[in-house]
């Protein structure tokens, strides 16, 4: 289902209607609304269909492989960008916006941002297939569902070797529900720790992606936007933006697929979360020195607070919140933590957009206000990624430990067997007072 919905919007993305630019904005959000609902439903199944498949000894290497494709995907969509963008500027030559605003902007220029959201499509529609045959994961058929038969024949087909359901007599489980009390004390610390972490992460994380083409230009690695036509612009943007994924958020995902299962999933999100307040600051404090006269100094610590956030929380908070939780909560509660996350990526998306503004009346772009400059804007991300690297210590670390570890489900069976002896026990006795016969 999840599947579909983001091969259907982002189609529909790109068939976005009105006779105004505010209509076609208002279907345009809508689409992408809805596309976000598939891509947020994809997320928390993504993690948990692979930490319930995979061994204790790599899972945490397998779920940051999941993760590390995002990777692909960003540089696919630089490359999407600057195929579809080079070919419209072959066909379509334009002036820049200072010669002729106007047709700086051709009419058919049009089909060049929709042809590029449209192909977000096709990763999607080509994974269907494989998904569709993908049966539910053995735990929660086994945990969950209660059908342990049915668990074993899955695990029979994914693994080509047979598997026996062990059939043992039904013991009564604990159960309590999501955000009960029982939950709160068992879980609570540790999804609060999700959560605050996600959170704290993207406001950073996605503030930097935002102002990436504002920074670029600041350190004169692409000119003004006012020297391009719009599709130049998408051209250069796209290509700028793939070499800083290419030379350090990439990289940043594949060390942590190698070194997650030796150093464990606390040290990486630590380290991940200083060095970035570290680099942060590298950049706002000497913010004027460095843009004047070091933009290569520049761009190499802003490309290192990227790697660091791959090779650190982003790529930690996608992966621990697979493992905390029980079998029925797993998916539910990491979905609840990339909420979080999402909910942090609008705040520091759109505060940094205002906070970003020129101090300086003159200087600030049409439509907004006053803000407090770039560098002030650095300032407070850097002190962002501090407060993500205190709230670390909610979360345990998870590295070489079971599922069911984890999650104290080991615990409530334990128990459940307990009561379940001492019930067998008191009928036992109850009959043998009662003159009856009891077996044990």
């Amino acid at each position: 289902m999840t599947l579909m919905m983001m091969v259907v919007s982002a189609l529909a993305s790109g068939l976005s209607f009105g006779h105004t630019a505010a209509s076609v904005m208002t279907t345009l959000c809508f689409f992408r609304f809805w596309l976000g609902f598939g891509i947020g439903g994809d997320y928390p199944l993504s993690a948990t269909i692979m930490s319930e498949y995979a061994n204790t000894r790599t899972r945490g290497a397998f779920i940051a492989a999941v993760f590390a494709m995002q990777g692909t995907g960003i540089l696919c969509a630089g490359a999407v960008g600057c195929i579809v963008s080079a070919i419209y500027n072959h066909a379509v030559p334009a002036p820049p916006f200072n010669v002729d605003p106007v047709a700086s902007v051709p009419n058919s220029a049009d089909f060049v941002w929709r042809a590029i959201l449209m192909f977000g499509a096709v990763p999607a529609a080509a994974t269907y297939y494989y998904r569709m045959k993908m049966p539910e994961t053995a735990r929660f058929t086994a945990l969950v569902a209660g059908n342990a038969k049915q668990a074993a024949q899955d695990m029979s087909s994914v693994l080509q070797m047979e598997v026996q359901a062990i059939q043992t007599r039904t013991e009564k489980r604990i159960e309590y529900g999501l955000f009960s009390a029982e939950f709160f004390r068992r879980h609570g610390a540790h999804l609060l720790g999700t959560t605050s972490c996600w959170f704290l992460l993207d406001v950073a994380f996605y503030s930097q992606n935002l102002f990436q083409k504002d920074v670029y230009t600041a350190v004169g690695w692409l000119p003004s936007s006012s020297s391009m036509s719009a599709v130049q612009e998408v051209f250069k943007i796209s290509r700028a933006q793939s070499l800083i994924a290419l030379c350090s958020t990439v990289p940043g995902y594949w060390v942590t697929v190698f070194l997650i299962d030796r150093i464990g999933r606390f040290k990486i999100q630590l380290q991940g979360f200083f060095f970035m307040t570290v680099f942060m600051l590298g950049l706002t404090i000497p913010y004027d020195h460095l843009k004047k006269h070091n933009s290569t100094g520049f761009l190499v610590m802003y490309a290192l607070t990227f790697f660091f956030a791959n090779f650190g929380p982003n790529s930690t908070t996608f992966i621990v919140p697979a493992e905390l939780f029980p079998a029925r909560f797993r998916s539910t509660c990491h979905g609840i933590s990339a909420a979080a996350g999402k909910a942090g990526a609008i705040i520091g998306s759109f505060g940094f957009l205002y906070a970003a503004q020129s101090p300086h009346q003159a200087e600030v772009e049409a439509g907004y206000s006053k803000g407090i400059g770039i560098k002030n804007a650095l300032l407070i991300l850097a002190a962002t990624n501090a407060c993500g690297f205190f709230c670390t210590f909610l979360v345990p670390e998870t590295n070489q430990l079971s599922l069911e570890e984890l999650s104290g489900e080991n615990d409530e069976n334990a128990q459940s067997a307990a009561e379940g002896r001492e019930m067998a026990a008191a009928n036992g006795h109850q009959k043998g007072t009662n003159g009856g016969n009891s077996v044990t």
